[in-house]
């Protein structure tokens, strides 16, 4: 299965298209840009996990049907459910703890 590549920062809603090298995602797929992921403490908002740049599909098809043509980007914009104040309360929780122990 490939990745959503998700369209948007599920925080200030900024354009991530599928070749943008600000895109950072958790293990869920969760979308943010590098500059709100920043702000995070390296804490998903939504799951408290770490996040990771999103690999880059490629545009040209390698190897028959695996290409962004051929496996285009998702075009559902996400938004993130939870408010600043929660965001900042599971980033304390868990910020100091790495990402495999979480």
């Amino acid at each position: 299965m490939a990745l959503e590549l998700r369209p948007n920062c599920e925080y200030c809603d900024r354009d991530l298209p599928a070749d943008s090298p600000e895109a950072r995602i958790c293990s869920y797929e969760c979308t943010f840009c590098a500059s709100c992921v920043e702000g995070f403490d390296n804490v998903c908002p939504n799951c408290g996990g770490g996040f990771e740049p999103r690999p880059i599909r490629p545009q040209r098809e390698w190897r028959p049907g695996l290409s962004l043509a051929k496996r285009p980007a998702s075009t559902k914009r996400h938004r993130m459910r939870y408010q600043r104040q929660e965001v900042e309360e599971l980033s304390r929780l868990v910020r100091d703890l790495p990402p495999p122990t979480r």
